[in-house]
């Protein structure tokens, strides 16, 4: 009788640590991801985002490129926001920024890290990887895959039939303005970009979440940012190539490149790569997008994106697109291209920009790349300028790039 209860009780046991095995791994990714827009530190998490999540890998190139050393600079003590000095190791230390590194013509002229940052660290993107994912756009463009962005998106991803997407053009949501009723606000629980976050955390499909999007405007009148305009192009990759972004994307984006460390990307439950946020890489495999466009589309002396979709993607082309806080067909002061943000000033800058303050920053006239990988522990605790603090880099940024000029 003790005999069948002690193995009773151990059966209990072992099914109680299986089944906790099984479960503690989408405990802590809920825990996490419930972490977010709380004022949580974040510094530990965001460079094992590949430990915590399913993820598929893209190896190193094979003929790995590393950026030579220039002549290293020193940041300034100050910059100008609106008007008031600002203290750059403040504002570095109040951003929580983990690594800060700078390309002056290609080569490495200051790079520092902190926190949990390190040169072989992968550190999540944020909606920095969208500017990776509107390359190989362009790269499926030049290769025939997709045959013109005034195509209707539903003549790739028949499944969005019925939806907000239902003949939208990709132009119009490679611009973000697709029209889709949306709230991005992440101090909002029930905002959509917090229940698409749950998708995240919980498990379920980012695709069938796209497809319950309605409408709200008229697609290509109003600048709205919708994470899910750049989900909804991951599916016209993976439908137009008949590939995974990740296989994709080690082929015709990461392995040109020559990249030196392995990068992740984080799976929803289906497999599909999180295409609007889920790239992990390093500061240095980073700064290789922002080198790549500075440079027209060409690395190492390879044109691996068509320049002429370079420029059309850091050019607004339409009133809505334009830079102002005055714009009233757009819901930010920045301009917007193709997955890329373009600063007001006219000084041919732009910008792939991820919450919690991600940067890849490129001004071609100062011939410089900064990346800047932040875990802005107060990032969208509300909707003030002082929750965000990217227009603040910005001006950092413009005033690095008159430094180097």
């Amino acid at each position: 009788m003790k005999r069948g209860l002690g193995l009773g009780l151990a059966i209990l046991v072992l099914g109680g640590l299986v089944c906790g095995l099984y479960l503690w791994p989408r405990f802590e990714r809920a825990t996490m991801v419930a972490s977010l827009f709380t004022g949580a530190e974040q510094y530990k998490n965001f460079p094992r985002m590949h430990t915590l999540f399913p993820v598929t890998a893209m190896p190193p190139a094979q003929d790995a490129v590393a950026f030579p050393r220039g002549s290293d600079i020193s940041l300034p003590d100050t910059f100008l926001h609106e008007g008031q000095a600002r203290s750059v190791a403040d504002f570095l230390k109040e951003t929580d920024t983990a690594a800060l590194l700078i390309l002056k013509d290609g080569s490495v002229v200051f790079e520092d890290y902190w926190l949990t940052g390190g040169t072989e660290v992968t550190w999540l993107s944020m909606s920095v990887a969208k500017s990776f994912i509107s390359a190989l756009i362009g790269i499926a463009i030049a290769d025939g895959d997709i045959l013109s962005i005034d195509r209707p998106i539903t003549h790739y991803v028949p499944e969005l039939a019925g939806s907000a997407y239902d003949g939208v053009r990709i132009r119009d949501i490679l611009q973000m303005s697709s029209g889709a009723r949306w709230n991005e606000d992440y101090s909002d629980p029930s905002s959509d970009i917090n229940r698409f976050a749950r998708i995240f955390a919980l498990g379920g499909s980012l695709n069938s979440f796209a497809a319950t999007l309605e409408p709200d405007r008229a697609p290509g009148t109003f600048n709205r940012y919708n994470s899910t305009d750049t989900q909804v192009l991951g599916m016209l990759l993976v439908q137009a190539t008949g590939r995974p972004i990740a296989d994709y994307m080690s082929e015709k984006l990461w392995q040109p490149l020559g990249a030196e460390s392995t990068a992740y990307w984080l799976l929803d439950s289906d497999g599909m790569e999180m295409a609007f946020g889920g790239l992990n890489a390093t500061a240095r495999d980073y700064a290789r997008l922002g080198e790549l466009y500075r440079l027209g589309g060409k690395f190492n002396g390879r044109q691996i994106v068509p320049e002429n979709w370079v420029r059309e993607s850091v050019s607004p082309d339409a009133p809505h697109l334009q830079p102002g806080a005055d714009n009233p067909a757009s819901d930010y002061p920045l301009g917007y291209g193709y997955q890329w943000w373009i600063p007001e000033g006219g000084q041919g800058d732009f910008a792939a920009i991820g919450v919690y303050n991600q940067f890849i920053y490129v001004h071609p006239g100062a011939g410089m790349v900064i990346v800047k990988l932040s875990a802005f522990r107060n990032y969208g605790l509300d909707t003030s300028p002082s929750s965000y603090r990217e227009l603040e880099t910005l001006d950092l940024f413009q005033t690095l790039a008159e430094a180097l000029r």
